[in-house]
């Protein structure tokens, strides 16, 4: 699905392959190797999505940093529901793959981002699943050559338990919708 996407803007993709829970140190040592790759290519600076997420933010300024490399984050602070408005003007297409359920029940997989599901989401949930209530994946665009044809499969349920002696936000379930080609 990520192939998908990289040939339809035509850009060249790295994937960079980790364990389903990594450490942070293995997590690191994976980024620093592929960004050393990256910078050796001509990469100066990597682009974010955050919007809110102060430490996360710090979090990889301070990585790409120690690589010499900016990180550029282009939404940042903006107002979510606001980047819903201009995604669905701009004829951006997204749909929900993914949910945690402390957040959200599974019958918003499969649904797409626009101003209805706005209207719908419990007051708890960033507009744009910001502090990581969902996850979505773009299958059309303006800037894509064509659109990623997609099929909906199966709802697949994934419990995440964190590290003995660790109190991390993440011990919960997620919910994902298989989509493919």
């Amino acid at each position: 699905m990520l192939d998908a996407q990289a040939e339809r803007m035509g850009l060249p993709l790295q994937k960079i392959y980790l364990p389903a829970v990594p450490t942070d140190d293995v997590y690191k040592a994976a980024m620093e190797l592929a960004l050393t790759d990256m910078k050796c290519k001509g990469v100066k600076a990597a682009a974010f999505g955050d919007i809110f997420l102060d430490n996360l933010k710090i979090y990889r300024e301070q990585q790409l940093a120690q690589m010499g490399i900016e990180a550029v984050f282009p939404l940042w602070k903006q107002d979510s529901r606001h980047l819903i408005t201009t995604l669905e003007a701009l004829g951006i297409e997204a749909m929900i793959v993914c949910v945690n359920e402390k957040f959200l029940g599974k019958d918003f997989l499969g649904r797409r981002i626009d101003m209805q599901l706005l209207q719908e989401l419990p007051d708890n949930v960033d507009p744009c699943g910001e502090n990581g209530e969902f996850h979505t994946y773009v299958h059309n665009a303006p800037y894509f050559s064509s659109p990623i044809p997609i099929r909906k499969g199966e709802i697949v349920y994934k419990n995440y338990m964190p590290a003995e002696n660790d109190t991390d936000q993440w011990n919960t379930g997620f919910y994902f919708l298989d989509v493919n080609l």
